[in-house]
């Protein structure tokens, strides 16, 4: 039989294997290229489509390519954890869009 373990448990597990990045590092990465721009992938389909040996991956999978995954801050650590269980270089944003949108920064229809 498995041990049971919490949801609280597997985040921290989840969260110990990344550097997760704040607002204004995930927006510096932005500048500097890293992330040339947001792209939408559903939670329940992200592992099809960022795993660069999948046939239903978007072409933008790559395995050197960063990807910053980011809501809440909470999904986003247990789905950036399962990214790097595939060999792809994944973290999650801090606080994620909420703590983006609080430290001011832009959002759909501002200018950065």
């Amino acid at each position: 039989m498995t041990a049971r373990r919490s949801i609280d448990e597997l985040l921290a597990e989840a969260r110990a294997g990344l550097v997760r990045l704040a607002p204004h590092e995930a927006f510096g990465a932005q500048q500097d290229g890293a992330l040339p721009g947001a792209v939408v992938v559903e939670r329940t389909v992200l592992e099809w489509r960022l795993d660069p040996a999948c046939e239903a991956r978007l072409p933008l999978a790559s395995y050197d390519r960063k990807v910053v995954v980011c809501n809440e801050g909470y999904s986003s650590s247990l789905a950036a954890a399962t990214l790097r269980e595939l060999g792809v270089d994944a973290t999650d944003l801090d606080g994620g869009f909420r703590a983006w949108s609080a430290a001011g920064l832009p959002t759909k229809g501002q200018a950065p």
